[in-house]
């Protein structure tokens, strides 16, 4: 069952907060804040669809608050319409070169109000599902590089800003090659969207991470992680794909399909980058293919960890 739609309510009148909130609630889930910086912090927090913005507030004025949200990652891609009773030409071109959407007037024709709140959601959904498509690898269903670059940027600037242990692994299939000349690409394609299901069902944390990097190989991030708890949870995905039994008779080490991983654990510093810790990871994914494959081979850059 879809959810519904939500949209933050920004105004310091009391009487526009009942009258807009009545308007709405029945197609809509309806949130509130009194004053600009209330707003801001809700919109942080909660991750309306769409924001209603009262313009002319005490304090903190709604052409603060759309500047903040627009500049802040976590909100400027949330549609907001302005609500104002004084709308000249200067006012309206100023509130769309800082990003509204649109632009409502006071005193409120419910239809109106309606239609173009119901427009607006419609777009948004749109441009959501769009956001979605581009970023997941349409054969695994689970992201792909565009969205492991976001999410990596995001996770490491996170890691050296609260300096906590940064995991990084790369996971490779065995002998896949093999295995597509063998079987065909049609059960080559089935076997990566197998393996791909089987290891993110054992990245269950809220920040777990793994995307689609090229090919057969797939990366995998767990912020936050000591090298021995990382490494426990990719034995269950080693394990995992073990469990799955895919028959790989060209293969001369295993009976089954497997995959080898190479994984570091990172202090994260500024100096540091992406690069890097991707070589680490992959220099121990070289050492475990020759090692024998299925199995993980770990560099803990963490002294004292």
């Amino acid at each position: 069952m879809n959810r519904k739609q939500r949209v933050l309510i920004i105004d310091d009148e009391k009487a526009n907060l009942k009258i807009l909130s009545g308007v709405l609630k029945n197609d809509v889930e309806v949130m509130l804040a009194k004053n600009g910086e209330l707003g801001f912090c809700k919109a942080v927090e909660l991750k309306p669809d769409l924001i209603l913005l009262d313009v002319i507030m005490p304090e903190v004025d709604g052409f603060e608050v759309i500047i903040k949200l627009k500049n802040d990652v976590r909100t400027c891609a949330i549609p907001v319409i302005f609500v104002t009773g004084e709308l000249g030409v200067r006012q309206e071109e100023k509130g769309l070169e800082l990003g509204a959407c649109d632009y409502i007037q006071k005193p409120f024709h419910v239809e109106i109000l309606k239609a173009r709140v119901k427009l607006h959601l419609k777009m948004a959904k749109q441009r959501e599902l769009l956001e979605k498509l581009a970023n997941i690898d349409p054969l695994t269903t689970i992201a792909n590089r565009r969205l492991y670059d976001q999410v990596f940027d995001i996770e490491w600037t996170r890691s050296i800003k609260e300096q906590t242990i940064f995991s990084l692994i790369v996971i490779d299939l065995d002998d896949f090659k093999k295995y597509n000349d063998f079987y065909g690409h049609a059960a080559g394609d089935l076997a990566l969207e197998k393996v791909a299901n089987a290891i993110a069902n054992n990245l269950t944390r809220p920040r777990d991470f793994i995307a689609r990097y090229g090919g057969e190989e797939f990366v995998a991030l767990l912020p936050d992680t000591r090298s021995d708890c990382a490494f426990n949870i990719m034995q269950m995905c080693l394990k995992a794909v073990e469990d799955l039994e895919l028959p790989h008779e060209a293969s001369m080490d295993h009976e089954y399909l497997t995959v080898s991983l190479g994984g570091v654990s990172y202090l994260p510093i500024i100096e540091s980058c992406q690069d890097t810790l991707l070589k680490l990871a992959d220099d121990m994914l070289l050492q475990a293919k020759v090692n024998g494959k299925n199995q993980i081979v770990w560099q803990n850059c963490v002294k004292d960890d």
